[in-house]
């Protein structure tokens, strides 16, 4: 099991009330998107504002709250799930969470999220 993260006792708040406003922007805003993916148990559809970078036909997500966070669990699970980036929906596959590689975020969300959040993993998925 991954260490939780900083951040992670102040998901709570993110899920209440930072996740709603986000999610009237997340998009089409750049840097971030809104994932769609399917609970693993509840079989309920989820829409999720996150950042996201991408990186040729990769897409990185910082994990502020860690691997054990349901969303990632279900999108593993799923072996992929939808995004809404730049206004467009993209089909994402094979994820995969790996050990940060702060060399494919900008210099700003490696201070944030490695230095203040303790971020220290991604999740990584392709473009199908």
């Amino acid at each position: 099991m991954a260490a939780k993260t900083r951040m992670w006792r102040v998901r709570k708040i993110s899920i209440l009330v930072v996740n709603p406003v986000a999610r009237l922007f997340a998009g089409w805003m750049p840097g971030f998107g809104l994932v769609t993916y399917t609970g693993r148990s509840t079989g309920l559809t989820y829409r999720l504002p996150i950042n996201v970078f991408r990186r040729g036909d990769r897409y990185i997500f910082v994990l502020t709250y860690g691997s054990e966070s349901q969303w990632v669990k279900n999108v593993v699970a799923a072996k992929g799930c939808e995004i809404r980036v730049g206004g467009h929906d993209v089909h994402l596959v094979d994820p995969e969470v790996i050990t940060a590689d702060w060399t494919l975020v900008p210099p700003l969300v490696q201070l944030i999220e490695r230095h203040v959040a303790g971020v220290d993993e991604f999740l990584v998925m392709r473009e199908r």
